[in-house]
This record gives structure tokens, C-alpha cells and sequence, in this order.
């Protein structure tokens, strides 16, 4: 399926290990085994924060990788992790149904991501570029991000020292090394939080001590309430846009086109529903692609998806090692909390850099009213419970993005009111008159 790049040890400069070719069985495998420790920093930490067992997430993380590979049929390398996009929806869907409740939740999300893919598949993805343009997608990310805030501070406030330790961990790890060291900054952060929290003696290892060494993962089956139908199904909306965004990135890496890949992004939609079907079917948490992963290859210039075989079968290996799970169960809520600090914020910024890198005139009136009136409502959690059903925060956030920025748009045409007015495509400028070849922040 591979062919071996040059002597298969060595990469020239200026050269790339592409998608269909591998280097030698050793390097790859030690790659696909780095590809898991990048992303074990931000993997684990959605099981912690949401109570599944990590042993669980970490095997339906590396079949959701495997799905992935065969679905692209090898085409897209990427690697399927936690989405931290499934935290507030399942955080609420506990509270009101439980465990069981929260992963039916994660189904009905996968479901619908699987038939939007193949429904892309079909027809192409331009229509999701016009449901979704910079301004709205943006939003919906940062409205999901900030929303955890007082989940953050709730951990944060058990242990405050342990919680400043960590963060204060992760902001230096990030500068103070390079190349990989830096970019597992969240792990290096977690580890110092939980040396720490030993020291302050806020851990217990007793149930690391009594699991066994070998042993299958938990499995739950999950319940569905239509009740939670409202806080899972606008993550679909946020997975949609995150996967396509990782498609293109990877395309501009191997391909030196950023469209070179669109052609897939139908397979790789499907896929990532049915990573994210499977995973809340057995007791996982939602997948997506990592962007983790993808700047380990910009690192190595190594985009084999023979390296993400073996890191999915290395995931799925240390999944079935009974201690290992119980011993990430015991990092404590401080820890938790000065990682969730920086992650929930990074989930929200993340919403600006879309519109910054699409240059969204929030000067203009309906982008302004959009950001503005999604962000409250997402942000204060706005709860509406019409009948039987509950929308809160996320999803009443996700409907006003959408319903304010084509709403106007809609009577804008009519009216004329506002100028310059123009339908936005993802990766399009939100104002054409006001383009800029680049920001400068100088004086």
C-alpha cells in the first residue's frame, strides 16, 4: 500500500514523506507511537473532566482511527481524539440522564455527522460553506469554548494551588521548549500538576494499585432522550467545520493545495460520524480529527498514514491495560482545573482566530449582531424548555449565530440598509472592499 521514501531513514531537504509513502517499518512505527503520545495532553482530559473511563475513550479513539483509514481508503492522515467540543452537551446531559443519557447524546451527534457526510459526498460541500461562512462558524466555536467557564472555576476553587501549579506548568512548557516538548505543553503541564498534587497529598492510588495489568475496557450502553437532542446536535455544526478545516490543512501540507483533498471531505465527515457513533454506542466520547497530530507532521514532514495504523493499534493495545486507565482516573480536580483553564479559553479564542484569518469586518452590523447575541447566549447559558424538550446555552447559542446572521442577511436584501452586503463561502473575506494582505499590529 506504501511505497518507501528514498532509502527509507532518511528525508532530504525540502522533501516529504507523502501520504501513500512510508519510511522504513522502525521509524514508522516509533512515529505512529509518537502521534499517540501527542495526543494523549488533550485526549484524556475529556474522559477526566467527564467521568467515562479513559481506558474506554483510548480504544474507541484508536478503532475511530483505524475507521477513519480505511474509510479514506489511506488517503488522509489524520488521527480521530476527543472532541472538547462534546464537553458542555454531556456535562448537561449527565446532570439531567446520567452517564448512560450523555453517551446517547454522543450517538444522535455522530448519526447526524455521518449523514451530513454522506450527504457531502453526494452533493458536494458548497452548501455547508453557505449555512456555515467564517462569521457563524466562528461564532458557534467560541460560544461552546466559553460556555465551560464555570465548569472550569468549579475545579479550579477545590484546589486552587494545584490548579495555579498546572497552569502555570502548561504557559512555560509552551516556551521554554521546542519541536514536539512544546507542542505536548498540556501534558507536561498535567504531569507537573499531578507531581504536585502527590505532594499536597490530594491523590489516591489505591485504585491504580488494585487494577489488574491485563484487562478489557468498561463498556456502557447507551440510553436516548430526546431531550438532548438540542445540546448535542449543534456539535455536529462545530465537527463539520473543525474536519473540514483539518482536511484542507493537511491537503495545503501534502499537496500544496488547500483544495486538493475536497474531493474527501465527504469519506471524511462519514468517517468521523461513525468514529463518533461507535465510540458513544460502547461508552467513549465523541472523536474528531487533531490538530495535535497534524503539527506533529508539520514537525517531521512525515504524513504516512502507515504511521497512523500503528498509532491507532498502539492506542487500542494500551486501552486493554487495566492499570494504566486507573492511574489517569487519579489525577485530581486541580489539575483538572488549571488544564481546563487553558483549554476552555483555547476552545473560545479559537473562534476569534476564524474570524481574524477571514478577515470578518466586525465593523459591519450583522456581524457585529451575530457575535453579540450569540455569545451572550451562549456564555450565560440561556435555557429554554419548551415541552419535554431542553435547549440551554450551546444550542440556543448555535440557532442564533445562524437564525441573526441570515435572518438579516435575508431582509438586508430587501432593504438595502446595510452596504457591502455579500454571502460568504468558508476561507472567503467577510467584506471584499476591506481586504487586508495581512494584519500588522505596529503602531
Amino acid at each position: 500500500m506504501w511505497s518507501v521514501h528514498g532509502n527509507g531513514y532518511r528525508i532530504g531537504p525540502g522533501q516529504v514523506v507523502g501520504p501513500r509513502e512510508r519510511l522504513a517499518w522502525v521509524p514508522t512505527i516509533g512515529i505512529g507511537m509518537q502521534h499517540v503520545v501527542a495526543m494523549f495532553g488533550a485526549a484524556f482530559l475529556v474522559p477526566l473532566i467527564t467521568g467515562f473511563p479513559p481506558s474506554t475513550t483510548l480504544l474507541f479513539s484508536g478503532v475511530g482511527t483505524l475507521l477513519f483509514l480505511i474509510i479514506t481508503a489511506g488517503r488522509v492522515p489524520s488521527y480521530l481524539g476527543s472532541s472538547f467540543a462534546f464537553l458542555a452537551p454531556i456535562a448537561a446531559a449527565q446532570a439531567e440522564h446520567g452517564p448512560a443519557g450523555a453517551l446517547g447524546g454522543v450517538v444522535m451527534a455522530g448519526v447526524v455527522l455521518a449523514l451530513v457526510g454522506a450527504l457531502v459526498q453526494v452533493v458536494g460541500h458548497g452548501w455547508v460553506s453557505r449555512l456555515m461562512p467564517p462569521m457563524v462558524t466562528g461564532a458557534i466555536v467560541a460560544l461552546i469554548g466559553l460556555n465551560l467557564a464555570p465548569a472550569a472555576w468549579g475545579n479550579v476553587e477545590q484546589a486552587p494551588v494545584t490548579a495555579f501549579v498546572t497552569l502555570l506548568a502548561i504557559l512555560l512548557s509552551a516556551v521554554l521548549f521546542r519541536g514536539l516538548l512544546g507542542r505536548l505543553s498540556i501534558l507536561l503541564g498535567v504531569l507537573v500538576g499531578y507531581a504536585t498534587a502527590l505532594l499536597r497529598g490530594e491523590v489516591d492510588l489505591t485504585p491504580a494499585r488494585e487494577a489488574g495489568w491485563i484487562g478489557a475496557p468498561e463498556l456502557m450502553a447507551p440510553e436516548f432522550h430526546l431531550s438532548v437532542a438540542g445540546l448535542f446536535l449543534p456539535v455536529v455544526l462545530v465537527l463539520v467545520a473543525e474536519n473540514i478545516g483539518h482536511v484542507k490543512s493537511v491537503a495545503q501540507m501534502t499537496e500544496d493545495s488547500s483544495d486538493a483533498l475536497d474531493h474527501m471531505l465527504g469519506r471524511t465527515l462519514m468517517a468521523d460520524g461513525l468514529a463518533t457513533t461507535l465510540a458513544g454506542a460502547g461508552g467513549g466520547s465523541g472523536t474528531t480529527t487533531y490538530a495535535e497530530n497534524i503539527g506533529v507532521m508539520a514537525a517531521t514532514k512525515v504524513y504516512s498514514t502507515a504511521a497512523y495504523w500503528f498509532a491507532g493499534l498502539t492506542a487500542v493495545a494500551l486501552a486493554f491495560l487495566p492499570k494504566f486507565g486507573a492511574l489517569i482516573q487519579t489525577v485530581p480536580v486541580g489539575v483538572l482545573g488549571g488544564a481546563a483553564t487553558v483549554l476552555y479559553g483555547m476552545i473560545g479564542v479559537l473562534g476569534f482566530r476564524i474570524w481574524v484569518e477571514h478577515r470578518v469586518d466586525l465593523g459591519d452590523p450583522i456581524n457585529l449582531a451575530t457575535a453579540a447575541v450569540a455569545l451572550v447566549v451562549g456564555i450565560a447559558n440561556y435555557t429554554w424548555s419548551p415541552g419535554g424538550l431542553s435547549f440551554e446555552g450551546i444550542a440556543l447559542g448555535t440557532a442564533a449565530a445562524l437564525l441573526v446572521y441570515h435572518g438579516m442577511h435575508a431582509v438586508n436584501r430587501v432593504t438595502g440598509a446595510v452596504s457591502g452586503e455579500d454571502h460568504l463561502q468558508v476561507g472567503a473575506p467577510s467584506r471584499r472592499g476591506q481586504e487586508v494582505d495581512r494584519a500588522s499590529w505596529d503602531a
